[in-house]
């Protein structure tokens, strides 16, 4: 797949495409921030329309939705990568999303399960072609990528606390389909952006499938025609490996939409000056941590890379897990005082956010660029979507976990959460010098040559 990259982005820093990229996935986020800052709360409760389900039974279905929509981008990747190309796919997911968003905003349980429904399939041709492309921005070995998918992130997270203000307040506080129906029009304002501005922006990014030819099948396979050679199985295995790191995370991580969710709304004091604050506006310090601290981490993987110091891809994940388990000894905190006089301060549940996005920035957004850059080339998308199989795996694990808190109590879960993620992280720092041999150097940036850039006036380049 070949991409242009419009003339002056160089003195952009990036391709401008990523600012489209940027702009789309925010409003998808939105969409689908602000229906899972929702779904546990309509679910438990017994008034406007809630359907008043115990604490278990939300988080059941809470995993099992937000595990299908990681489930997927599989097949989403797979159809992309063979059939139609990554961009068709972004604009039919985001279609799909928005049915079922207005669906949800009808006051009948059938339309509720038809609206997840399309959810969790536009979902699946969505998320990994639009993650897929903003990779295919940046030819490989270019050192701007992980910062890229630094700064797309901050897209979702602003994206995120747009959904927890508007759909989160209008849920809450006018009705539970306002919230769901609000979220519809989040995603109709990111495929106006998208339809209007990607062949300007985007060039030929996503256009169309790769379909390598025989040679290049061959030259791949080192002479022999097959379909992959070792160091492509090297990599291939390397991305497993991470993923099952990563369902330790976000098993943890994603508390935040089920367990911690519920437990602010029940055991945190949420009042200040002007009355009680909503409880998904909790949510938004994730998101506020996201857009306050991704310049940050993207200046120092960049400057780190420029200097050849960077960690490598397993050692940031590793971080990640570490900062993550932190984040769950600040919960441990909140719920002895919760069980002690009743409510816990607010700022136990905001420091534990904190960490939990320290460790999001050093694993979420350098395991997308890793996908776009270990995966051999003709499946990258279609490995995007394994990709997301272990996010798929960990939200449904996730509520399983969240569930038990009924019979062992908050403490004892969160206990358990921050001794698992702790551990697992401290196997995957002592494990990466192993995983970054397999990587093959695909890993390795190369700085840019800025003389070539501006004698360009842009940067053409292969797009991975």
């Amino acid at each position: 797949m070949q991409g242009t990259v419009a003339a002056g982005a160089a003195r952009q820093g990036h391709p401008r495409g990523l600012y489209l990229l940027f702009f789309t996935e925010m409003w998808e986020r939105m969409s689908y921030y602000g229906m899972r800052g929702l779904l546990v709360l309509f679910l438990t409760s017994q008034v406007n329309g809630g359907f008043g389900w115990s604490k278990s039974e939300a988080l059941s279905l809470y995993g099992t939705y937000t595990g299908l929509v990681y489930l997927t981008p599989i097949v989403g990747g797979f159809i992309a990568d063979r059939f139609m190309g990554q961009r068709r796919a972004v604009v039919l997911g985001g279609v799909l999303m928005m049915i079922g968003h207005l669906v949800l905003a009808l006051p009948s349980v059938m339309m509720f399960y038809v609206g997840l429904g399309f959810l969790i399939i536009g979902n699946g041709f969505f998320k990994p072609n639009i993650s897929t492309m903003v990779g295919g921005l940046y030819a490989p070995g270019d050192g701007r990528r992980d910062g890229a998918f630094t700064i797309f992130y901050m897209g979702i997270n602003l994206g995120a606390m747009l959904g927890n203000f508007i759909c989160g307040t209008l849920g809450e506080k006018v009705g539970w389909h306002w919230g769901f129906g609000s979220a519809g029009v989040g995603m109709f304002l990111g495929l106006i952006a998208f339809l209007s501005l990607q062949k300007k922006l985007l060039g030929d990014v996503g256009l169309a499938p790769v379909k390598p030819t025989p040679q290049t099948q061959v030259a791949q396979a080192g002479g022999e025609k097959k379909g992959f050679s070792r160091d492509e199985i090297d990599r291939i295995v390397v991305i497993f490996i991470i993923a099952l790191f990563v369902v330790a995370f976000w098993a943890g991580f994603e508390q935040a939409g089920g367990l911690m969710n519920l437990y602010t709304n029940e055991k945190v004091d949420r009042h200040i000056l002007f009355g009680e604050v909503p409880t998904t506006w909790f949510q938004n310090f994730n998101s506020f941590f996201i857009v306050a601290l991704a310049p940050v981490f993207a200046g120092l993987w960049g400057w780190l890379a420029a200097r050849g110091k960077d960690p490598s891809i397993p050692v940031k994940m590793g971080m990640g897990l570490v900062f993550l388990s932190i984040g769950f000894v600040f919960m441990l905190g909140a719920s002895n005082q919760s069980a002690d006089v009743g409510k816990a301060a607010a700022y136990w549940v905001i420091l534990a956010y904190l960490f939990h996005t320290m460790g999001e920035l050093c694993l979420s957004p350098v395991g997308l660029s890793m996908v776009t850059k270990v995966a051999p080339q003709r499946i990258v998308s279609a490995m995007m979507g394994v990709w997301f199989l272990a996010n798929a795996a960990a939200n449904k694990l996730s509520g399983v976990i969240g569930g038990y808190s009924e019979k062992l109590g908050e403490f004892d879960i969160f206990l358990y959460i921050s001794i698992g993620t702790g551990i697992a992280g401290l196997i995957l720092l002592v494990v990466s010098p192993v995983l970054k041999k397999m990587m093959h150097g695909t890993d390795e940036v190369k700085p840019a040559s800025p003389t070539n850039e501006q004698a360009q006036g842009g940067s053409s380049v292969a797009a991975a």
